[in-house]
């Protein structure tokens, strides 16, 4: 899924895709918020991504998404 995280006073957002569910990163977006000094997420190749707490202006998380397989019209 796609996440986007955007930091107070920049213009550009940090945009990842991550294996992670959504609840799980609205969980640790919540627990860094909360008092934690970063919020720390994963992302599809495993790098980790480090964003200090305190600058954090939104986090958006796309929707889960179903990979389908082979052709098909729906």
């Amino acid at each position: 899924m796609e996440v986007k995280i955007g930091i107070q006073n920049v213009g550009r957002e940090i945009v990842f895709e991550s294996n992670q569910n959504a609840d799980a990163v609205a969980d640790l977006v919540a627990e860094a918020i909360s008092g934690s000094k970063e919020l720390r997420l994963k992302d599809e190749k495993g790098r980790l991504i480090l964003v200090p707490a305190g600058v954090i202006g939104y986090v958006e998380i796309g929707a889960e998404e179903v990979r389908r397989v082979g052709f098909g019209a729906l």
